[in-house]
């Protein structure tokens, strides 16, 4: 390992310290950022519609759904034509998506995209004709239409094409209108419930404490881990919005489980704050093995019964360097130990091998996640 590798290496794992210094006390989080309502959750639209205007970038003829739905359009248009004499290369057939917030209103607009489904080369210049959008209960809530935006060019010639991200995925800001709202009486509520994010016994006993002290006592009872249960106080009550402001905007600090998360295709490192190592003996050293090898001629002299003949020469060179022993005592923390490996400058690959080596010697007091 050259100094210069190693002293990139100390300079990502000082890094890494600093992250984990400026973690060490746990940030108070508003319980808006942390958990939610539930039954107050955005609800996917879908739906099936063809792109036009499109200048030969289209379905190829073979498409037969595209040429299929388009003379299903033109039918309800009022105009007869057969399939077989429709050409679809200005037209693509697409998967129409978007996102029905909660309390969403009659006439709100929404962001929708458009996906190909068929074997067009482009979407770009193309316009979305009046698509319905559908929730899981097959009901229609929105209609999408409009011109597209796909970010992306490209081009091409006889001998190949060049192609600037990606285009076949386009997206209309604004271009759906909600035509049906999903009924959800809120004030009309006594009892709501709270769902945390990520659920935690500790987490959750904070919460529902942090609501009694200012609501009252008995308005949160934790469930389980992940749900509170709020009861709206009398003086509250056909005020439901103001109740759930009330608890969101408080702060509490929620507890985390000790774990580390590694990447080993990438290898990013993901250390937890409340990760601790029991007393460990730690070495790791580099073993390198160079295998060269080299083509030998070998020439008969002259007027000689020899032969020319090829033989290979093979050298094999093997290198360890030799890394000091770090000894970790009981109760040390992430950072005791990213101060050592630091000191002798790992690479954060090394990092990986090092926690997986420390949890099989039972000394890893957290989760080890490999992703």
């Amino acid at each position: 390992m050259g100094r210069g590798e190693i002293a990139g290496n100390r300079l990502l794992l000082v890094g890494i310290l600093m992250v984990l210094v400026s973690c060490d006390t746990a940030e108070a989080v508003r319980i808006k950022d942390i958990a939610s309502i539930k039954g107050i959750r955005s609800n996917q639209l879908v739906g099936y519609g063809l792109v036009v205007g499109l200048d030969g970038t289209g379905d190829k003829s073979g498409a037969a759904f595209t040429r299929q739905s388009l003379g299903n359009l033109m039918e309800r248009m009022g105009v007869s034509v057969g399939q077989d004499q429709l050409n679809v290369a200005n037209v693509a057939a697409v998967m129409v998506t978007a996102t029905l917030p909660p309390f969403a209103r009659i006439g709100d607009r929404l962001d929708v995209v458009a996906s190909s489904v068929g074997d067009a080369k482009s979407l770009g210049g193309g316009t979305l004709l009046i698509t319905p959008l559908r929730g899981v209960d097959n009901t229609v809530y929105a209609v999408a239409q409009g011109a597209l935006s796909i970010g992306g060019s490209g081009g091409e010639g006889g001998g190949g094409g060049k192609v600037k991200n990606h285009l076949l995925v386009g997206r209309i800001s604004g271009g759906a209108s909600v035509e049906r709202e999903i009924p959800f009486e809120l004030n009309a509520k006594k009892n709501l419930t709270l769902s945390l994010n990520r659920p935690d016994f500790t987490t959750v006993t904070r919460v529902a404490d942090s609501i009694d002290a200012v609501m009252g006592e008995g308005t949160a009872f934790a469930k389980d881990a992940g749900t509170i249960e709020l009861q709206v106080p009398e003086s509250l009550q056909g005020q439901v919005p103001r109740f759930i402001a009330g608890i969101e905007r408080l702060d509490i600090s929620p507890d985390t489980a000790a774990r580390i998360v590694v990447n080993e295709k990438t290898g990013t490192v993901v250390i937890g704050e409340n990760v601790r190592i029991s007393t460990v003996a730690v070495t790791h050293g580099n073993l390198t093995i160079t295998v060269r090898e080299s083509q030998e001629i070998s020439q008969p002299l002259p007027l000689s019964d020899g032969e020319t003949a090829a033989t290979t020469e093979t050298d094999v060179s093997i290198e360890e360097e030799r890394m000091p022993v770090m000894l970790l005592p009981e109760g040390s923390t992430i950072k005791d130990l990213v101060k050592a490996l630091n000191a002798i400058g790992v690479s954060p690959r090394d990092l990986i091998s090092i926690f997986q080596s420390i949890k099989a010697a039972g000394a890893l007091q957290a989760e080890l996640e490999v992703i």
